[in-house]
């Protein structure tokens, strides 16, 4: 398994383009309100990528997928197709997922949205999948084993009675959009990794209200839930640090949320 150890200048470059795809989701904020078409969220972004930031969206053409960012509504896990006709209406819990591209540099993050009110259980499901990921960020440093990531944010999310998705997982990032190592979000083999300074990857629990299962559509890309539960996903960038990590992809509504978080054993 080759993982590659990030350069301070490797790092640098990693910050600038986790920053940029920060504010892709700052700025689509208060766009995510019922009313509004995937399609029209996906422009905005698009733009805001090419236009505003004068940078690559990493996710438009990659094995073919045909927009800017992915868009998951409700029991769509990941991998949603932005389109015109798709209308948010009140209560729909959403992923937006965004890689930019930015010097060369891959920076790749997701978060929940709530168009309009929610229902308790969306609300619920969003909470817990977000607090599994800063789980799993506050345990990052040097010398420990990358399985015992994935097991704490099992171990968390079915103490809540929720299941993570097995077919997906995290992934080591730089200069490529998926590098080694991958990253699981459950108890599973990890080939022996143990976290090093100088280290990038992403961890994006997918967290699901139901069974654990999933199905691919038609289009080869939108993948939905077994059960019709709902599904919701965050993700960060992150490098490892000589203590830590530093999330390369922290949004600024997120200030001193790491601190908050109680990290269950």
């Amino acid at each position: 398994m080759a993982i590659t150890i990030k350069t301070e200048d490797d790092i640098r470059k990693m910050r600038v383009a986790g920053r940029l795809a920060a504010e892709v989701l700052e700025m689509i904020k208060p766009h995510v309100v019922p009313g509004v078409s995937t399609g029209e969220l996906d422009r905005l972004c698009h733009e805001h990528i090419t236009v505003k930031q004068d940078a690559i969206s990493a996710c438009l053409g990659y094995h073919g997928f045909p927009k800017s960012v992915c868009i998951s509504v409700n029991d769509v896990v990941c991998h949603g197709i932005p389109d015109n006709d798709k209308i948010l209406k009140n209560g729909d819990i959403v992923n937006i997922d965004v890689t930019v591209i930015k010097d060369g540099f891959h920076g790749d993050t997701s978060a929940m949205f709530i168009a309009g009110t929610p229902s308790i259980q969306a609300e619920r499901l969003c909470k817990v999948t977000q607090e599994s990921l800063y789980l799993a960020l506050r345990m990052v440093r040097p010398g420990i084993r990358l399985r015992t990531l994935g097991a704490a944010i099992q171990k968390f999310v079915e103490s809540h009675d929720y299941s993570v998705v097995r077919d997906y997982c995290g992934h080591g990032i730089g200069e490529g959009f998926h590098e080694e190592p991958q990253v699981l979000h459950y108890d599973g083999d990890d080939g022996g990794v143990v976290l090093k300074k100088g280290m990038a990857f992403t961890i994006e629990p997918m967290v699901n209200t139901g069974d654990y299962r999933i199905r691919t559509m038609k289009d080869g890309w939108t993948v939905k839930t077994k059960d019709h539960g709902l599904s919701a996903q965050y993700e960060h960038t992150l490098v490892v640090t000589d203590d830590g990590c530093e999330i390369m992809t922290l949004r600024n509504d997120e200030e001193g949320a790491l601190s908050r978080i109680l990290i269950v054993q």
